[in-house]
Protein backbone atom coordinates (compact mmCIF):
# COMPACT_ATOMS: atom_id res chain seq x y z
CA UNK A 1 0.00 0.00 0.00
CA UNK A 2 1.26 3.82 -0.68
CA UNK A 3 2.28 6.14 2.06
CA UNK A 4 -0.15 9.05 1.81
CA UNK A 5 1.70 12.36 2.61
CA UNK A 6 -0.31 15.31 3.84
CA UNK A 7 0.95 18.74 4.16
CA UNK A 8 -1.09 21.03 6.41
CA UNK A 9 -0.73 24.44 6.89
CA UNK A 10 -2.40 26.54 9.46
CA UNK A 11 -2.99 30.31 9.58
CA UNK A 12 -5.86 30.98 11.52
CA UNK A 13 -4.94 33.32 13.89
CA UNK A 14 -1.13 34.25 14.68
CA UNK A 15 1.27 31.70 14.16
CA UNK A 16 1.96 30.63 10.60
CA UNK A 17 2.70 26.44 10.56
CA UNK A 18 3.52 24.03 8.61
CA UNK A 19 3.43 20.18 8.93
CA UNK A 20 3.72 17.01 7.12
CA UNK A 21 2.38 14.25 8.44
CA UNK A 22 2.79 10.14 6.43
CA UNK A 23 -0.30 8.13 6.57
CA UNK A 24 -1.95 10.21 9.36
CA UNK A 25 0.15 9.31 12.33
CA UNK A 26 3.43 9.59 11.79
CA UNK A 27 4.65 13.61 11.97
CA UNK A 28 7.66 14.07 9.74
CA UNK A 29 7.91 18.06 10.40
CA UNK A 30 6.18 20.52 11.91
CA UNK A 31 7.06 24.03 11.60
CA UNK A 32 5.52 27.05 13.79
CA UNK A 33 6.21 30.88 12.78
CA UNK A 34 5.02 32.56 16.04
CA UNK A 35 3.79 35.85 15.65
CA UNK A 36 3.69 36.22 19.64
CA UNK A 37 6.44 39.01 20.51
CA UNK A 38 4.70 40.66 17.58
CA UNK A 39 1.25 41.35 18.97
CA UNK A 40 2.45 41.55 22.57
CA UNK A 41 2.86 45.22 22.58
CA UNK A 42 -0.86 45.82 21.62
CA UNK A 43 -2.11 43.34 24.50
CA UNK A 44 -3.48 40.76 21.78
CA UNK A 45 -3.75 39.73 18.19
CA UNK A 46 -3.69 42.32 15.69
CA UNK A 47 -5.79 40.98 12.75
CA UNK A 48 -4.59 43.46 9.90
CA UNK A 49 -0.88 42.83 11.20
CA UNK A 50 -1.37 39.32 11.52
CA UNK A 51 -2.67 38.46 8.13
CA UNK A 52 0.41 40.79 6.53
CA UNK A 53 2.84 38.52 8.72
CA UNK A 54 1.30 35.49 7.13
CA UNK A 55 2.21 36.67 3.68
CA UNK A 56 5.60 37.31 4.43
CA UNK A 57 7.03 33.84 6.05
CA UNK A 58 4.21 31.22 4.04
CA UNK A 59 6.68 30.03 1.59
CA UNK A 60 9.84 30.08 4.51
CA UNK A 61 7.61 27.71 6.73
CA UNK A 62 6.23 25.28 4.37
CA UNK A 63 9.78 24.85 2.76
CA UNK A 64 11.10 24.38 5.99
CA UNK A 65 8.63 22.07 6.91
CA UNK A 66 9.13 19.90 3.46
CA UNK A 67 12.79 20.48 4.36
CA UNK A 68 13.05 18.98 7.54
CA UNK A 69 10.55 16.36 6.70
CA UNK A 70 13.12 15.26 3.42
CA UNK A 71 10.32 15.79 0.78
CA UNK A 72 9.63 17.94 -1.92
CA UNK A 73 5.99 19.06 -3.29
CA UNK A 74 6.07 16.41 -6.15
CA UNK A 75 5.97 13.82 -2.81
CA UNK A 76 2.79 15.56 -1.30
CA UNK A 77 -0.84 13.48 -1.98
CA UNK A 78 -2.59 15.98 -0.21
CA UNK A 79 -2.36 19.53 1.05
CA UNK A 80 -4.59 20.42 3.97
CA UNK A 81 -5.48 23.80 5.35
CA UNK A 82 -7.05 26.54 7.41
CA UNK A 83 -10.84 26.81 5.74
CA UNK A 84 -12.41 28.88 8.98
CA UNK A 85 -12.89 30.62 11.33
CA UNK A 86 -9.94 32.69 11.14
CA UNK A 87 -8.22 36.18 9.68
CA UNK A 88 -10.09 37.19 6.39
CA UNK A 89 -6.45 37.61 4.36
CA UNK A 90 -5.21 34.16 6.29
CA UNK A 91 -4.08 31.60 3.90
CA UNK A 92 -7.55 29.25 4.05
CA UNK A 93 -8.56 26.98 1.73
CA UNK A 94 -11.80 28.38 -0.02
CA UNK A 95 -13.77 25.78 -2.28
Amino acid sequence: MKDIVVLGIETSCDETAASVVKNGREVLSNVVNSQINIHEKFGGVVPEIASRKHIEVISQVVHEALYVADMTFSDVDVISCTYGPGLVRGFACWG
